[in-house]
């Protein structure tokens, strides 16, 4: 039986392992497959009236081909900031407007790209699995010391040490299972 002490460890390092999981998600939205995602768009900051402002603010973005993107501002005296935002956002985008949208063609991956792609979501994991290992090593610290601290026996340590290494090796199954499912998005042409 976990005492309540080593409990809200481990949960408060369940926690930290979500984030780290949500988080390498969301990088992962941002690396474009083959087909056309509005999520692609999702991190730019357009300089619009003297002021940083996320691009979803400012226009409806949709995909309505696989290759093709749809920005449709809002107010169209922004078109040309929200243009220059695309392009300087290091996506490789050439953004083209027709005076009432943005219109934005995906080229086809070359393999080179492909593989640089896939190269950078194994980045994103690995910097994912790393956070979630540092959330072990930290729930561990805290069990050791309120082990100490408690005066609490040494099977509730290991019995919460090992509970702190099942969530680890769960969230890293979850990590590998979205890169694999990436990658595999990636490489078909």
């Amino acid at each position: 039986m976990i005492s309540e002490e080593l409990q809200e460890i481990i949960d408060e390092a369940e926690m930290h392992m979500e984030e780290a999981t949500a988080f390498f998600k969301k990088e992962l939205s941002h690396v474009r497959a083959g087909k056309a995602n509005p999520a692609l768009l999702e991190g730019i900051k357009v300089e619009y009236y003297g002021s940083k402002t996320p691009l979803q603010q400012l226009a409806n973005v949709s995909a309505p081909e696989p290759r093709l993107l749809v920005v449709q501002p809002y107010d169209r005296s922004g078109m040309e900031d929200i243009e220059k935002a695309i392009m300087s956002a290091g996506l490789g985008l050439n953004p083209s407007n027709d005076g009432d949208r943005i219109l934005i063609p995906l080229p086809v991956l070359t393999e080179e790209r492909r593989r640089e792609l896939v190269k950078h979501s194994k980045d994103i994991a690995e910097q994912a699995r790393i956070s979630i290992r540092n959330s072990r090593r930290n729930a561990n610290d805290s069990v050791k010391k309120t082990v100490e601290s408690e005066s609490l026996s040494e099977d509730s340590k290991y019995e919460a040490e090992d509970e702190i290494q099942k969530l680890t090796d769960s969230y890293i199954a979850k990590v590998e299972e979205m890169l694999e499912k990436k990658e595999k998005e990636i490489m078909t042409v």
